[in-house]
């Protein structure tokens, strides 16, 4: 409904095998559930909040909060991709990673080991929900994260700015 009001909807989805008694079948779930990102556009808050089906628009005080371009074309990129691609916990740290080779290359996010496989977790921090896709060892490098000097700005979670200054 949102589409055919002329707005740009993206709503990821992952393959998940269920099983019932007399069969498994594999089916298509939101990665995010109860989320669907629609791309900001001047005066579009009452067509969207009006869509049947649609509870409310994620604000930051009067503002729409927005989700960086980085983390949607991110999580765009892990569903086109081949790799194998489920929700996980989200994650506050970890060891940040870009990948290097194959369809995902550029995507950076944060490194998760499980039992011999590699996934990177990509997060959507504004949701604080994040998505896993699993990624060869050899097709990643570490993000070197550059140290915060006097004077320089950083953004935490909520988006407001804060000045690191000496003690």
């Amino acid at each position: 409904m949102l589409e055919a009001r002329g707005l740009e909807v993206f709503h990821p989805t992952y393959h998940s095998r269920r099983r019932w008694k007399d069969r498994i079948k594999v089916l298509p779930m939101p990665l995010f559930p109860c989320y669907v990102f629609v791309r900001e556009e001047i005066g579009a808050k009452l067509p969207v909040v009006s869509t049947p089906g649609v509870h409310m628009i994620v604000t930051r005080g009067q503002e729409f909060a927005l989700v960086a371009d980085e983390e949607i074309e991110a999580i765009r990129k892990a569903v086109h991709s081949s790799q194998t691609l489920e929700p996980c916990p989200y994650l506050n740290a970890g060891e940040r990673v870009r990948v290097v080779r194959g369809p995902m290359t550029g995507v950076e996010g944060i490194l998760l080991r499980q039992t011999g496989r590699h996934r990177l977790v990509l997060s959507v921090d504004l949701l604080g929900r994040s998505a896993s896709v699993e990624v060869g060892a050899s097709d990643i490098d570490a993000v070197e994260v550059a140290p915060r000097r006097v004077g320089e700005h950083s953004h935490d979670r909520s988006g407001l700015a804060h000045r690191f200054l000496p003690q």
